[in-house]
């Protein structure tokens, strides 16, 4: 469902950030969050992506939006 793929996109990005303050974690494990972290899109910019699939008129046979403009986190 799109929230869910939202939610899932959201958290991940949440994980990430832990990852990447995380001092226990060795150095290399904290760069590379920080590394994936730099194209990752905010929780915003989910929405933003979630308003602009609901608007456009999907082709034939299309499944419809991937993202959702409202979740519940």
């Amino acid at each position: 469902m799109p929230n869910e793929r939202t939610r899932a996109v959201i958290q991940t990005r949440e994980f990430l950030v832990e990852l990447s303050r995380d001092s226990a974690l060795p150095d290399k494990i904290r760069r590379d969050a920080k590394f994936l972290l730099r194209h990752f899109p905010s929780p915003s910019d989910m929405r933003q992506a979630g308003i602009i699939e609901e608007s456009s008129v999907a082709p034939a046979g299309c499944l419809g939006p991937v993202f959702s403009s409202t979740i519940e986190i």
